[in-house]
């Protein structure tokens, strides 16, 4: 499964990134912040919500569940991004944000939460896949790794900045505020996008961009290399909510962990996603993509085999780190290759991802409780190393004969 090319040489010609297209990947990088921020600030600050709407935290947890359901609906507009523009999309998502944010700011009721956070959720998933398909029809494939390890600091990001922010916002001013804030951003990003990024070409009918959403998938599903990055995603997030589902009842259980040190604990899987999305950023295509993916999914293996070993608490966030920097390297590298899987349906093949990872994640939370409750920690883990085995097995079907075609 070794990538195809000539080595990389950044100073070619071949390898250079527009500086405009920098520009716009800072720009996106912003935007994606604030949509990433608006779909994890629940989970913390659910108990807060609660008090303020009144209603007891199930029902806030019932609103997270419902905000899952979205990536599922990237199924549908993905092939919309590559009839419609990508352009044209990114906007629509930033729109729903700032329309969802504000609309529960301004009118403070739980049915008006739950449908702003539902559009703000529909948002992040009309956007990530126009996004990474409008990168990936202007950064040449051997740099494709570098930026969207730079855009994906954005969900690491989202944990460092965005939700201690809004925590200030919310302690100071309301819980209200926190949605304002996100509503005048969603906005903010609305405008300045169609000034920031290129007018959309005219988008014309190929044999990869559908005439008709099932025909579409059908295609998709029938082409190896996509099927094989598809399911390897499916398996690595079910693999990976089996475990993250429960290993914070794990770290309690198992060291006696307060709530806050718990919540500590939290900042150990943000340094590990942002360590990799640098190592994708920096190293991913100096080494290929589709051996650090794969080196990802071993890496994360061999943490899960680890963490039934862990005798203090230091070691075991040492394996948590090493687990979610697996990970994080596997689902940045995937994104890169993605974008190149199927060059005239690039939105669609982002949305299919995004759609994998999510029914993985949704399998993966009903899996880990009673999975734990079998088998404990030793459970939980073997289950994670067998689902991401099957992962890695599905990569090398898929992608052992593919090789990118490079474009300058």
């Amino acid at each position: 499964m070794s990538d195809k090319g000539a080595p990389l040489n950044p100073s070619s010609d071949e390898n250079k990134i527009p500086g405009r297209v920098v520009f716009q990947v800072a720009s996106a990088t912003v935007f994606r912040l604030f949509l990433n921020t608006a779909r994890r600030f629940i989970y913390p600050f659910a108990p807060a919500l609660s008090r303020g709407l009144g209603v007891p935290l199930t029902a806030i947890t019932s609103l997270i569940a419902l905000n899952q359901l979205t990536g599922l609906m990237s199924l549908l507009f993905g092939p919309l991004s590559d009839r419609w523009g990508y352009r044209t999309m990114m906007v629509a998502g930033l729109v729903l944000l700032a329309v969802g944010m504000t609309g529960a700011g301004v009118f403070p009721y739980y049915f008006v939460v739950l449908v702003g956070l539902f559009m703000a959720g529909l948002g992040k998933s009309i956007f990530d896949p126009a996004l990474q398909a409008y990168v990936g029809s202007r950064v040449p494939f051997r740099r494709r790794g570098l930026v969207i390890g730079v855009m994906e600091t954005a969900w690491a990001g989202s944990s460092f900045v965005g939700i201690p922010f809004l925590g200030l916002l919310m302690e100071r001013f309301g819980w209200r505020s926190s949605f304002l804030f996100l509503g005048l951003m969603g906005l903010a990003g609305s405008v300045l996008l169609p000034v920031l990024f290129d007018r959309d070409p005219d988008h014309k009918k190929t044999e990869q961009a559908l005439v008709h959403l099932f025909r579409s998938w059908a295609e998709l599903f029938r082409y190896r290399p996509a099927a094989g990055v598809l399911g390897m995603i499916f398996f690595l997030s079910v693999a990976n909510d089996n475990f993250f589902v429960i290993y914070g009842l794990w770290l309690e259980e198992g060291f006696h962990l307060s709530l806050v040190a718990l919540g500590l604990s939290t900042s150990v899987i943000g340094l590990a996603e942002l360590g990799g999305e640098g190592f994708t950023a920096f190293f991913g295509d100096r080494i290929g993509l589709k051996k650090a993916l794969a080196a990802g999914l071993v890496l994360s293996c061999l943490g899960y085999g680890l963490v039934p070993f862990a005798g203090t608490l230091t070691v075991a966030l040492l394996f948590l780190f090493i687990v979610f920097l697996g990970v994080e390297v596997s689902v940045v590298c995937a994104i890169s290759v993605s974008t190149e899987l199927l060059p005239g349906a690039r939105a669609t093949m982002m949305a299919g991802f995004m759609a994998a990872a999510s029914i993985g994640r949704v399998f993966g939370a009903l899996l880990g409780g009673n999975v734990w409750q079998a088998g404990g920690i030793a459970g939980v883990s073997a289950v994670s190393v067998l689902l991401t085995g099957v992962g890695l097995g599905l990569l090398w079907w898929g992608l052992r004969r593919w090789g990118p075609e490079i474009h300058s």
